[in-house]
């Protein structure tokens, strides 16, 4: 029976459980140089020692100028991947395996003297109005997506995940919302992000399982829903997904079309819904932190993998302490046994 702490496996990827520390971005690269720091070594290894199974990294950007902020992680220059590699080896040592988010914030860079977007159109009357991205452009960008996710490679992760969620570029481009091109990458809405795709897949290993995360519902007047977010998902497996990570939301000022939930699991039934109409793998996310119910997500096979997010920022060994709860063997580390008894 598939419970949390089940293996799993696809592709070359095994994971010795099925808890997975989302990606949150931590604001931390003090030198704003994009280049990781001791914080965030310790914060990532220190859940690698806290039993997760995958750690993905932080939303990590593929031009100084696609940061949220400057104080955000980078991959555009080879000087940041050794303090990566730190870190996944790291993490490695431990028993976790990990992948990082690859992305650019687009219209939401907070800190670019002036943000890029498929269209000039801002994010709010707070934010700074973006400049048109030219259609060379857009082509130079799918490149720095690429030199982006072969860096990651050279780092030695396990997995990559595009950031193809919450308003940033890529959902950018495939949202009619933000989406007023004319040209090919307005006409046709997931072409970009389709580039993009083949672009990462073209630096990895075969082996090497692509996730994107994706917000499966707009939360904005005039925003997509389930069904055109399982067609545009569709058009991205055929491109080379091989598991997606469901989120929703992001793209703008919340307005009367709707609010994200505020219970428990309640992006569960959206997980489940793609889970269905793609018959592929997906991670599921939304005030998970209850060990039972993220248990249940894998139980009932509404998800493949769990992300706990806020649990494992108020807790990093949530993972073991969920396996005490659920009374679920697991290898705790030699030091912490006092405080982690077998069951």
């Amino acid at each position: 029976m598939k419970h949390l702490f089940s293996q799993y496996e696809i592709k070359d990827l095994s994971l010795k459980n099925r808890v997975v520390m989302p990606p949150m971005c931590q604001y931390s690269v003090t030198n704003k140089d994009g280049i990781a720091t001791d914080w965030h070594y310790m914060h990532y290894v220190s859940r690698a020692i806290g039993g997760a199974g995958l750690i993905i990294i932080e939303m990590t950007d593929v031009e100084p100028d696609g940061r949220i902020t400057d104080f955000d992680l980078g991959l555009w220059s080879d000087e940041q991947i050794p303090a990566l590699k730190r870190i996944v080896d790291a993490c490695h040592q431990y028993g976790a395996k990990v992948g990082i988010q690859i992305a650019h914030a687009g219209r939401k860079a907070e800190d670019a003297a002036e943000p890029v977007a498929p269209s000039a159109i801002a994010f709010d009357e707070n934010s700074k109005s973006p400049r048109e991205l030219s259609t060379a452009e857009v082509k130079d960008m799918v490149e720095k997506f690429r030199l982006a996710v072969g860096r990651a490679v050279q780092a030695g992760v396990d997995v990559i995940e595009l950031h193809g969620a919450h308003g940033y570029l890529i959902h950018q481009f495939h949202s009619s919302y933000t989406n007023k091109r004319t040209d090919e990458y307005g006409r046709d809405l997931t072409k970009f992000g389709r580039e993009v795709i083949e672009a990462a897949k073209g630096e990895m290993p075969e082996s090497m399982p692509l996730i994107m995360r994706i917000s499966a519902r707009e939360y904005v007047d005039g925003g997509y829903g389930l069904n055109e977010s399982i067609e545009f998902s569709r058009e991205y497996q055929r491109a080379g997904v091989d598991m997606f990570h469901i989120s929703a939301g992001g793209e703008g000022p919340i307005a009367a079309a709707g609010r994200p939930g505020t219970h428990v699991a309640y992006q569960v039934p959206m997980a489940r819904a793609i889970k269905e109409a793609l018959q592929v793998p997906v991670i599921a996310v939304g005030r998970l932190d209850e060990p039972a119910l993220a248990n249940s997500v894998i139980g009932n096979e509404e998800a493949d993998l769990v992300a706990v997010g806020r649990g494992m920022l108020r807790n990093p060994y949530w993972t073991l302490e969920a396996a005490t709860v659920l009374r679920k063997e697991i290898d705790v580390p030699q030091q912490y046994i006092a405080g982690f008894p077998r069951n």
